[in-house]
């Protein structure tokens, strides 16, 4: 059976298609087969950044290594049985369509609460989570106190998770391997940077996930997404001088991926 990265966040911008895409063409330049799946049915973001790849690529004339990305297939309510959910059939039929030619299936989630993302978070063997470093974000993951020091309980992403992990341990399934991954950590403001560092420790021995380190803010993330392309690609269309700022974002992406630990992943770029 293929392997299910689920990428998930209930709130928008904190950095999921840019995620997926990078976990995605990673896994595949290191010769894993992986098929790709978009659940924001208004957004689309990681469906337009896989578009925006292959018309690039055709453009150009150049081949380059690419998850197998497909939409949500069509169904016709006539068909449905007696109490079936048809988004429940239309992922269950993705999924199914994808897992006899891939290792893995990356299916990035909506930044909203939808039947689709409940489905996809409960096949989750690894589920990402990017979180923005402020306490904005983590509010969706826990409630803390005025001075963000005190967690007070676990909020309506982390309770969402719960039930998932609950849904797999009632089908005798392995538990979700769950991992938060910090994104645009700030450099300037060390006060916001410790109380968030405290809180997501606190919270991850509490609720049951691991942490990552993600990716910084840079400008080269805006200029790959109209092309399609990730760090990865750049010296195979003609980038022969890689200025720090990509070199340390590739170290990012490479500490990213060790970090998740995937089955037989050993990192080599």
């Amino acid at each position: 059976m293929a392997h299910i990265i689920v990428v998930g966040n209930e709130k928008g911008g904190s950095g999921k298609s840019t995620t997926s895409m990078h976990i995605a063409t990673a896994l595949v330049r290191l010769g894993f087969r992986v098929g790709a799946l978009d659940l924001d049915m208004r957004q689309k973001s990681f469906g337009r950044y896989s578009e925006n790849r292959k018309r690039f690529l055709a453009k150009e004339g150049i081949e380059l290594p690419s998850p197998t990305y497909i939409e949500l297939p069509e169904v016709d309510p006539a068909t449905l049985k007696e109490g079936e959910n048809i988004y429940d059939v239309r992922l269950s039929s993705a999924v199914q369509q994808l897992e006899a030619e891939s290792d893995f299936i990356l299916i990035d989630c909506p930044g909203s609460h939808t039947r689709l993302s409940q489905m996809a978070h409960s096949l989750a063997d690894t589920l990402v989570t990017p979180l923005n470093d402020s306490f904005v974000d983590f509010d969706l993951l826990a409630r803390t106190d005025a001075e963000g020091e005190n967690i007070l309980g676990p909020s309506v992403y982390s309770e969402m998770v719960w039930h998932a992990r609950q849904l797999r341990a009632q089908a005798g399934l392995t538990p979700i391997d769950w991992i938060v991954v910090r994104n645009r950590i700030g450099a300037q403001n060390m006060i916001n940077k410790k109380k968030m560092t405290a809180a997501v420790d606190k919270l991850a021995k509490r609720i049951g996930f691991r942490i990552a380190p993600g990716f910084s803010e840079r400008v080269v993330f805006r200029e790959l997404f109209p092309k399609g392309l990730t760090l990865l690609d750049l010296k195979d269309i003609g980038v022969t001088q890689l200025s720090i700022s990509n070199i340390a974002a590739r170290q990012e992406l490479r500490d990213l991926i060790k970090t998740l630990n995937l089955p037989d992943v050993k990192v080599n770029f």
